[in-house]
């Protein structure tokens, strides 16, 4: 069983930053490939807001770019978003989500169960 544990979400002002972290817990894990954070607004669809690569690569939604920084910690098996300039149209429940390959049963993706992010104007 695959845990993906995020914190760090809450209500800011506009302009303000806030940090998220992700840590992936469970037996038999053998490797955590891409790592991700995702983010859905109300009556909007799910988007991405940054993946990072075990070797580092990262790739950003082209609203996020220049504001977050997505980040990762590959022997606490954690990954961060740090979020500045935040705007009011940030406002999401944002998830954690990553690839990780189990032992036995191979490489699957697994989802957090979401931290809101509020951001006040």
């Amino acid at each position: 069983q695959v845990q993906l544990v995020e914190s760090g979400g809450g209500l800011v002002q506009a302009g303000g930053s806030l940090r998220l972290s992700c840590a992936a817990s469970g037996r038999s894990i053998f490797s955590i490939n891409s790592m991700a954070w995702y983010r859905q607004a109300p009556g909007k669809q799910r988007e991405l807001v940054a993946t990072i690569t075990t070797g580092g690569s990262t790739k950003y939604g082209d609203s996020m770019k220049g504001r977050f920084t997505i980040s990762r910690d590959n022997a606490k098996d954690t990954v961060y978003l740090q979020m500045n300039n935040l705007k009011p149209e940030d406002t999401a429940v944002y998830y954690c989500q990553a690839v990780i390959a189990m032992v036995v049963t191979g490489a699957s993706e697994y989802w957090g169960q979401g931290t809101q992010v509020t951001v006040s104007s």
